[in-house]
């Protein structure tokens, strides 16, 4: 279960820290005056989004190891490159909410229009005499235009007997019916063509305000709508920057990459002293034992190594240290086991700090010191 956390951590930061360059870099990229300065911008700004993403891991390992002015570096540079990379974030999430809004309004204010030109067409055809299709009048129009009394009447221009009169009044109220049913006909066409338009807005997303989010936010706080889209863009901005920056440093802490033991001092142990080496007592050759012949290592230890509570030694420096005398001894060096073990047998102790061996107790001399310690013991002898 660790594994899958840490993995679905790090492909959610990787999408932030995708997201985080993309944004600086668009928004760099609008800085430019040229294509070229455009392309520098947005380089530039991505590339700051990448390190963002890489110093906090530099700031564990340089407190780990205790390089304090390096971690000092490694915060300043994340300050700036986080600020930087948050203003971009800012400026690209206003201009893309900016634009956002303004073609929301526009969209809402033209879908306003529409319900208001709807109920007025609406209210227009309800005010309409009743009426028959337009066809049906234009016929009865036709057939009464075939009549006698449309001569004598002029057209109904002249009708002055009452059956004329009558003719004619009939005649006029199907003009006016054929009016009506043919305005009626425009604003039948025209309510489909609105209706149509407002379709098309609904189906491009919700048209009744600029911004949806903000109003509904706005009349949950009681706050302003400029606020509310103001704390909109910080908050995306801030969730976007904090991701791309942190993610990776949260999501690989599952796998604890970084965890190794403690630095610092271990815990005090007893040293042995390596045994004193004396001459053997003149005696008898028949009563004298076989002298001691020290091996390599012994002398190695003799000559170039000291005791000191304070002080410990990387075992590949000692090693080191140990071939370098060989070489001046004009002596084969032993293989690293072998020296480590022959070493130990010497009573030095050994113990693994931040995941290196280092022998207690124990510092190599320098050369002033070696030369120091022959005339010592030159002096010792001839006392």
């Amino acid at each position: 279960m660790r594994h899958v956390l840490g993995v679905l951590g790090v492909f959610a930061a990787t999408i932030l820290l995708v997201v985080s360059a993309a944004m600086n870099w668009r928004f760099g990229f609008s800085l430019g005056k040229t294509e070229f300065d455009a392309h520098i911008y947005g380089a530039a700004s991505a590339a700051s989004d990448v390190l963002k993403a890489l110093i906090p891991f530099l700031i564990l390992i340089a407190f780990r190891r205790r390089q304090w002015s390096q971690a000092l570096g490694a915060i300043l540079l994340l300050t700036i490159c986080a600020s930087y990379s948050l203003t971009s974030s800012l400026g690209f999430a206003a201009l893309n909410r900016t634009d956002t809004v303004n073609e929301r309004a526009v969209t809402a204010a033209a879908y306003k229009d529409l319900r208001s030109e709807l109920q007025y067409l609406r209210d227009q055809m309800a005010g309409l005499p009743q009426h028959r299709p337009a066809g049906v009048v234009e016929s009865n129009i036709d057939r009464m235009k075939q009549h006698r009394r449309w001569d004598s009447t002029v057209g109904c221009t002249n009708a002055t007997v009452p059956k004329s009169i009558a003719y004619c009044r009939e005649f006029h109220a199907l003009e006016a019916e054929l009016a009506a049913a043919k305005k009626a006909a425009k604003l039948d066409d025209r309510i489909v063509a609105v209706r149509a338009e407002l379709n098309e807005l609904r189906g491009a997303g919700p048209a009744t305000e600029a911004d949806p989010q903000a109003a509904i936010l706005s009349n949950i706080s009681g706050l302003g709508t400029d606020r509310v889209q103001l704390a909109l863009i910080i908050l995306v901005s801030v969730l976007v920057e904090a991701g791309s920056a942190l993610g990776f440093y949260v999501a690989l802490s599952h796998w604890k990459i970084f965890d190794d033991k403690a630095l610092g001092v271990p815990a005090p142990v007893e040293t042995v002293a390596p045994p004193k080496r004396t001459l053997p007592a003149l005696v008898a050759p028949d009563e004298a034992e076989l002298p001691y012949e020290k091996t390599d290592v012994e002398m190695y230890f003799d000559e170039r190594v000291e005791q000191s509570k304070e002080s410990s030694v990387t075992a590949l420096a000692l090693f080191e240290d140990y071939c370098n005398w060989c070489d001046l001894k004009d002596k084969t060096p032993v293989s690293l086991p072998i020296f480590g073990r022959q070493f130990a047998d010497l009573g030095v102790q050994k113990a693994k700090i931040g995941g290196r061996i280092r022998y207690i107790g124990i510092r190599l001399l320098d050369e002033e010191d070696v030369e120091a310690e022959k005339e010592k013991e030159g002096d010792e002898a001839f006392a």
